[in-house]
């Protein structure tokens, strides 16, 4: 992991997410205290959600910042920011669900440069996936395999959200893996 973080810890992550929202809404917000491990760099995602269904979600893949700095900037990001939908409604902000999940460094995936290689390679229900050709570029958390279990669909999906055909395949297909811990409210 980028910094072993304890339960603890990762649930304050949880409320300083949900507090820079809250804040940014106008709403009156008590932050979470400033534990020292938080000070540390880290890659972060926030995850939103409403009655299950996915709200926002954003985050980063490389430690460049404080892990809290990370949080904040990318919880304002899912609630305000998140291309695929309309920004966070005060309204909303009682029935959303704040998830923070801390990522590992990614690593390269060798697979042998073809599609079914990629495939075996991967490992359900624990990578996180990145997916880059030429100026495309995708991924998808490990908490993704719960809607698409299967590798071929995961690949075929991840493909589609890179903006490529699901069919496209070629060997320069760059493949990394990240393994995340995740918290939630």
């Amino acid at each position: 992991m980028t910094h072993a973080l304890t339960d603890e810890q990762g649930q304050e992550l949880v409320r300083l997410a949900r507090a820079a929202i809250a804040s940014e809404l106008g709403a009156h917000t008590d932050w979470p205290g400033g534990d020292d491990a938080l000070h540390h760099p880290g890659a972060t995602f926030v995850t939103l959600e409403i009655d299950g269904a996915l709200r926002g979600c954003i985050g980063t893949l490389s430690a460049y910042r404080s892990i809290r700095d990370d949080v904040i900037e990318n919880a304002l990001a899912a609630a305000f920011n998140d291309p695929r939908f309309a920004p966070l409604r005060a309204a909303e902000l009682e029935r959303v669900t704040v998830s923070v999940s801390l990522l590992t460094t990614p690593v390269a995936i060798e697979y042998g440069g073809t599609e079914a290689g990629a495939i075996a390679a991967l490992r359900p229900g624990i990578d996180g996936v990145i997916l880059r050709s030429g100026r495309h570029r995708a991924t998808y958390l490990p908490q993704v395999w719960q809607q698409l279990p299967e590798p071929a669909q995961f690949l075929r999906s991840l493909k589609r959200k890179a903006r490529l055909d699901e069919h496209f395949w070629s060997p320069s297909i760059e493949l990394q893996r990240y393994e995340v811990r995740e918290w939630s409210e």
